[in-house]
């Protein structure tokens, strides 16, 4: 479960969260070389994954939850990003829910997808999630923010939005191959400057 202070962020975040993926807002000014082309390629190769019963956890404004193909079921805490997500992909079904409890019975899907989520989990909440995915689903792709020379591959960040609140966040950043060592094994989709995406089996 996401500490107090995770749940008011990404709630008062929704409105203004694409705005990370677009540039846009208080991104505009950050230098992120190719951020623009990688995003491109990560929505590519989202949509490249074959059609399956997909859980998107913690799918927030549905912003990659749109490129997935299949039986599409996005999970996420914040009434508020759902409501952004439904509006976006209306022909998946969005679950208001606990991301560290998954909805439904063992083998209820093919793979259980995941972005910008996975970083955020302490040891002990990596574990449980890692746990109730292996009991829903026999595939996990993972995608999250690669490790570059100017961040740390932990931190403790205070993040500030648009209605100039201060939150503190936990956040982890990968290689896409230590990314795959960490779930036990798989396949590295991407490996980029801005994002890694890897495919484990459960």
């Amino acid at each position: 479960m996401a500490a107090p202070d995770m749940r008011e962020y990404y709630e008062r975040r929704a409105q203004e969260y694409d705005e990370w993926y677009e540039g846009t807002g208080l991104h505009a000014a950050r230098d992120r070389p190719g951020w623009h082309e990688e995003v491109q390629e990560l929505e590519l190769t989202v949509a490249a994954l074959p059609p399956a019963r997909v859980l998107d956890v913690a799918c927030g404004t549905g912003f990659l939850t749109r490129n997935l193909r299949g039986e599409v079921v996005g999970l996420d805490q914040s009434a508020s990003m759902l409501g952004v997500a439904r509006e976006r992909t209306p022909a998946a079904t969005f679950v208001q829910g606990d991301a560290l409890e998954l909805p439904g019975p063992d083998g209820s899907f093919d793979r259980v997808f995941t972005g910008h989520f996975y970083g955020h989990l302490s040891g002990d909440e990596r574990r449980r999630f890692l746990a109730e995915a292996a009991r829903v689903a026999c595939e996990l792709i993972v995608v999250d923010s690669a490790l570059r020379d100017e961040v740390e591959p932990e931190e403790l960040q205070e993040r500030v939005l648009n209605d100039g609140s201060r939150h503190r966040v936990y956040k982890r950043y990968f290689t896409g191959e230590g990314l795959a060592s960490e779930l036990g094994g798989g396949d590295v989709l991407m490996d980029g400057r801005w994002f890694v995406v890897v495919r484990s089996p459960l």
